[in-house]
């Protein structure tokens, strides 16, 4: 398990899944926004669920987000991916709507980011989110993460398409900011 400041990441449980299953994904509009492909209905159970407990892989960190203050499921987050060959991977949030305009995510970011880089050796983290997503560009800001294009009318979201943004961190800008004079790893 990994803590910030908000914020704890622990592997997910099986009583996590329903509430991230109906609060996440069931909600079309949202997980439309948050996902790629498009949406079509799981059952509850479901081993085709996204948020379906697995054992560890390499392509992927999954997480269930904790707030602290406590113990209530916040959401999930994980690094997608994963590339060994390059040391990259994406960085993902989601939170429960309940939950959010509270600054968790940006802690989130903070936290992944440790593991991504302390714990896992990357080089590189990168964030891919629609444009209009200003909580998670200014999260992503928040640790450092820089813009680093648009991709004009890249999602198709709602019936249109909108624009996407990349941002990224490397591990150096990421240690400069965590040397003795920054705030510190997390763990």
């Amino acid at each position: 398990m990994l803590r910030g400041e908000k914020i704890m990441l622990r592997a997910r449980r099986d009583d996590d899944v329903p509430v991230l299953q109906a609060e996440l994904y069931d909600d079309v509009i949202t997980r439309s926004r948050a996902d790629s492909r498009p949406w079509r209905p799981i059952p509850p159970g479901s081993p085709e669920s996204p948020y379906a407990v697995s054992g560890p892989r390499d392509d992927a960190a999954c997480f269930s987000v904790v707030r602290l203050a406590d113990d209530e499921l916040a959401g999930e987050a994980l690094l997608w991916g994963i590339d060994l060959h390059n040391r990259t991977a994406h960085l993902g949030i989601s939170l429960r709507p309940g939950l959010r305009g509270q600054g968790l995510g940006a802690d989130v970011v903070r936290v992944l980011c440790h593991y991504g880089f302390a714990v896992r050796g990357l080089h590189r983290l990168q964030v891919d989110t629609l444009a209009e997503n200003t909580a998670m560009i200014r999260a992503a800001e928040r640790s450092g993460f820089v813009l680093e294009g648009t991709l004009r009318r890249a999602a198709w979201v709602g019936g249109a398409f909108v624009d996407e943004v990349i941002l990224g961190l490397l591990v150096a800008e990421w240690q400069g900011a965590h040397s003795p004079a920054g705030d510190g790893p997390v763990g």
